[in-house]
């Protein structure tokens, strides 16, 4: 039997070991993504909503200026159903400009500030934007792609916009010692992100819009997979996210918590879990531009902050810093970690550093994100992803033949759920390969236990195949990770003239520690099976990353055939 006839009825055993607060199934309200900001400024409006390197937004402030930039985008044309590109990184203008193009109908097109001139024509070319917000340092870029693009209107703003007052004074002068001196040609065409809100109506705006079928955001996967696709999210798979989050996370109170907004808003990942999680439970979003591990950990002895999403790469960060005695970070109640694999002992000791819960969960761009997470303040499995989340239905499936496999074996985890896409933006085939009847299948190898708890394996194509073993890079990483002296470690495949494949392993050591490449080969004798063994080492200063810390096995797997071509090349020669 493939997905399609797959029975609803067949048991869920992670309901069995749901924590009795968290209900299995939620109620859902038919209602915008906006609802929760209208809400929350009802509620709360003298409330901060937003915390901005010392400059403060309360919720009435934060909706009067989301109506104000939607009746600006309005009077400019835009429709129900455009697009408008968002190229911030975390600030009030991200989120007022996301909230502003809710508001006026249209549909969210979040691009990452990094994107080189090839990724951004590339995606302002699918999306078929033709309004974007961007920071004044980025300027040149928007505008040397812009004949290339369907662009028509450039609302540009600066870091300095939402400072405070001294801070805005002196801002100019640090971006010219800096060597930053933006030259923007303002025009009909160009205009300031201020005078585009101070010139316009603060008159409430409430658009019609259908929650199961219109469109709030257009989310283009990282391009890991090849050519950047755009996720369609509808309203309802951004409200169901949020509401399932807040069903795992039911001891936060509404109108108390503070966030600490490290993740990036442009990515699904912060957008659910800092700014409309955030909103949802009217909290206060400390909104940080930039992950430096010192500021981070000042901030949080200062602002502190109870809740605090994260990435592995970000918690090993702040346990490793010389400096960490100095802070205070007792505040922090519960982090979810996501993007990549939590190692146990960076869990042990954050949650020893914080007194509160830090526990792994995942998603995927095309299920809003998060699909799983243990149990905050529940029994929690070490290495397993959790349970599934409310409403979200998990099955492990043969990759071959679509069928269901019994509870222990690995296969391709397929989720369906409330938060899963609609499809890929004008790509029919792609969202048919991985969209089933309203499974979606992950492309993650896992398997689940008796108790409901599942376990990500590794990707489908970065399982290494050497002398006919399947070796999952994660296992391998996992057991180097716990090596004293190593902080951070990636495993990928490499050709190998005896077993096709073998395994290579990147390390990247912490401050002040060294280990011989002996020494690691023995380290890893005890804990693995021989074929699993790393056969080569490369010592590494950092390792590359996405902007949410995921290791880039692919950019790694690129260097190295590089490296090799280039060897064989020199020998040739």
């Amino acid at each position: 039997m493939g997905l399609e006839g797959m029975p609803m009825s067949i048991a869920k055993p992670w309901i069995a070991s749901y924590p009795p607060e968290t209900a299995p199934s939620l109620e859902y309200p038919r209602v915008p993504l906006t609802y929760f900001l209208e809400q929350a400024a009802a509620d709360f409006p003298e409330r901060n909503a937003l915390f901005f390197m010392g400059k403060r937004i309360a919720y009435r402030e934060l909706l009067t200026m989301s109506y104000q930039f939607a009746n600006a985008l309005i009077k400019r044309g835009v429709k129900k159903g455009d697009r408008v590109a968002i190229m911030l990184p975390n600030c009030p203008q991200a989120v007022i400009s996301y909230y502003g193009a809710l508001f006026a109908g249209a549909t969210v097109v979040m691009t990452n500030p990094l994107y080189t001139e090839r990724e951004l024509i590339h995606q302002l070319h699918d999306s078929g934007a033709e309004t974007i917000i961007a920071l004044d340092l980025l300027y040149k870029r928007v505008a040397g792609v812009r004949p290339s693009t369907p662009l028509k209107r450039l609302i540009i703003t600066s870091i300095g916009d939402f400072l405070p007052t001294v801070k805005r004074w002196i801002y100019p002068f640090v971006q010219k010692k800096q060597g930053h001196n933006p030259q923007i040609t303002y025009g009909s065409d160009v205009e300031a992100f201020l005078s585009v809100l101070k010139e316009s109506a603060v008159t409430p705006v409430s658009p019609d819009i259908d929650p199961e079928h219109d469109l709030a955001l257009l989310q283009y996967t990282g391009g890991t997979t090849g050519v950047a696709k755009g996720v369609m999210l509808t309203h309802k798979n951004l409200i169901a996210n949020t509401i399932q989050c807040q069903a795992v996370l039911y001891k936060t109170k509404r109108g108390t918590e503070r966030i600490l907004g490290a993740l990036p808003l442009f990515h699904v990942y912060g957008m659910t879990t800092v700014m409309n999680q955030g909103i949802s439970i009217a909290a206060e979003l400390i909104l940080v531009p930039k992950f430096n591990v010192k500021e981070i950990l000042s901030l949080i002895d200062k602002k502190k902050p109870t809740l605090f999403p994260g990435a592995p790469t970000m918690y090993i960060g702040l346990i490793n810093h010389p400096d960490l005695p100095k802070y205070d970070l007792k505040s922090i109640e519960a982090c979810v970690s996501g993007s990549a694999a939590l190692p146990v002992e960076v869990q042990t000791r954050f949650e020893e550093l914080t007194g509160g819960k830090l526990v792994e969960g995942y998603g995927l761009t095309e299920a809003s994100p998060v699909t799983h997470s243990n149990p905050i303040w529940g029994k929690r499995r070490n290495g397993s992803i959790g349970l599934p989340w409310p409403d979200t239905d998990c099955r492990i499936i043969d990759p071959a033949t679509g069928e269901e496999l019994p509870q222990g074996e690995i296969g391709e985890l397929a989720v369906k759920g409330p938060q899963v896409m609609t499809g890929y933006w004008n790509r029919p085939e792609e969202t048919a390969a991985v969209l089933r009847d309203g499974w979606l299948l992950t492309g993650d190898m896992a398997y689940m236990d008796e108790d409901g708890y599942f376990y990500i394996v590794d990707r489908k194509k970065d399982m290494i195949i050497a002398g006919g073993f399947n070796i999952y890079p994660r296992e391998v990483e996992e057991v180097l990770f716990e090596h004293p002296a190593i902080q951070e470690a990636a495993v990928i495949g490499v050709p190998d003239p005896y077993r096709g494949e073998t395994v290579k392993a990147f390390v990247v050591f912490k401050e002040g520690q060294q280990v011989a490449e002996s020494e690691l080969e023995q380290y890893c004798r005890q804990r693995l099976a021989a074929y699993k063994i790393p056969r080569q080492y490369e010592v590494r200063s950092e390792l590359p990353k996405t902007i949410v810390g995921k290791v880039l096995r692919r950019q790694l797997q690129e260097e190295d055939k590089a490296r090799r071509e280039q060897h064989e090349q020199e020998k040739t020669s």
